[in-house]
């Protein structure tokens, strides 16, 4: 049996995973290859985070060079779709994967030519056991956070959150007793890294969940290609680069609270202009409101990397990084698991009274099937992402306040 996902263009980077993943011809392997992708991310972003702390010393120099690195992953992410919208189009699936391959092999023979070798001075080993109980317990507080939005506070919804608190307090733990601990809790009592950490995960959490719902919502409600939908999406990495700019512009005058704060005020601003829309309103005004929001990440992000690398002693600076992206990986995986399951709720909530139970009443892409259904479902999806966006912009604002708070003796390097 053949194995043929169905999807809208995702980003793909690292070479060896991609390769497994185009060559995938079960469900399983496919799955397989998605976790060793995610692997090779994890090691890759905080590495070249933590090489900035080494080459630039310089503070200045160092903020345009966290700025370059911010700008650059969110450019992945959008030009990952319009080459992988362009190749769904005219290729077969497997190559918006195969794609990556001769660049990754490119990187790696480069890489060790231009770049110094920079090591914990320390030498550090990895805490196996941590990552051990790490993973149930992102598991399980998942799986409990998407039950909970589909089914409710039942038995298994329960279990799961119990046993993933279980496995997070075990985590805590034996992070605090290891020589060498995965996440080095002592950064947390600089008041600064804390909230920079705290603002990173929360503008993730917003992002990622919304930034999953948005190809799907402008190829099913506005009937885009994937080609053109990334195309669409062109002027939200225009404004993460106008914020990472802006950002780094006005570093030396203006201080980190006021950065951090505004850029989270104005991605809830974006969220909230996004829950505002209907299904026959345009899509451009989708996607103001999604750059508006991406202006607001760049400003945040750009600050809050750059403080959390200021703050941390030069010989942190690996674990730093480690701690500034495990937590935004995992505000990542929470926001598209909430939000999705949130959206998805809102739609068949939507659809019960016009539909039975059923496929057309699962997902939009098969409701759009039938030309009766198109107007239910486009209403109806519609309603799912604006919710997700309302939701994203409550949340963003008493955190908002709480960051403010905790940078509130913060100054201008």
């Amino acid at each position: 049996m053949s194995f043929e996902p169905k999807w809208y263009p995702i980003e793909a980077r690292w070479a060896p995973d991609a390769a497994l993943l185009a060559l995938a011809t079960e469900p399983w392997t496919f799955v397989l290859a998605r976790a060793l992708l995610g692997i090779g991310g994890a090691t890759l972003a905080p590495s070249t985070l933590a090489l900035i702390r080494a080459m630039y010393p310089d503070e200045r120099r160092r903020r345009a060079a966290v700025g370059a690195w911010t700008v650059a992953f969110t450019g992945g992410s959008v030009a990952g779709p319009i080459v992988g919208g362009f190749l769904l189009e005219h290729f077969w699936w497997g190559s918006i994967f195969l794609v990556n391959v001769p660049v990754m092999l490119l990187l790696l023979l480069v890489a060790p030519i231009v770049l110094d070798e920079s090591r914990d001075p320390e030498g550090a080993r990895f805490d196996l056991l941590g990552a051990v109980l790490a993973l149930p317990a992102v598991l399980g507080l998942v799986l409990a956070l998407k039950r909970v939005t589909g089914h409710g506070a039942d038995a298994a919804t329960v279990a799961a959150a119990l046993a993933g608190l279980a496995f997070a307090a075990a985590f805590v733990l034996r992070q605090r007793r290891a020589a060498h601990p995965l996440i080095d809790l002592g950064l947390f009592r600089v008041p600064a890294f804390g909230a920079a950490v705290t603002a990173n995960t929360v503008v993730s959490w917003c992002t990622a969940g919304m930034g999953a719902l948005a190809f799907t919502f402008m190829q099913t409600v506005h009937g885009l290609s994937a080609l053109e939908a990334a195309v669409h999406a062109l002027p939200t990495f225009a404004g993460t680069v106008a914020g990472a700019a802006l950002a780094g512009t006005i570093a030396d005058r203006a201080r980190p609270v006021l950065l951090v704060t505004a850029g989270m005020l104005l991605a809830a601003l974006g969220f909230g202009g996004i829950a505002l829309l209907d299904p026959d309103t345009s899509v451009w005004a989708f996607v103001g409101g999604f750059t508006v929001m991406t202006v607001g990440v760049g400003v945040c992000g750009t600050t809050a990397n750059s403080l959390i690398l200021a703050t941390a002693p030069p010989g942190r600076a690996g674990a730093a990084a480690g701690v500034s992206e495990t937590s935004t990986e995992l505000g990542a995986a929470l926001g598209i698991a909430v939000l999705g399951t949130a959206a998805t709720t809102v739609y068949r909530a939507n659809m019960e009274d016009t539909v039975p139970a059923g496929a057309a009443a699962e997902t939009v892409a098969a409701a759009l099937t039938d030309p009766r259904l198109v107007d239910a479902a486009t209403s109806a999806y519609t309603g799912g992402v604006t919710t997700a966006a309302a939701v994203s912009a409550i949340v963003l604002l008493p955190i908002t306040a709480l960051t403010a708070w905790a940078l509130r003796g913060s100054r201008p390097s």
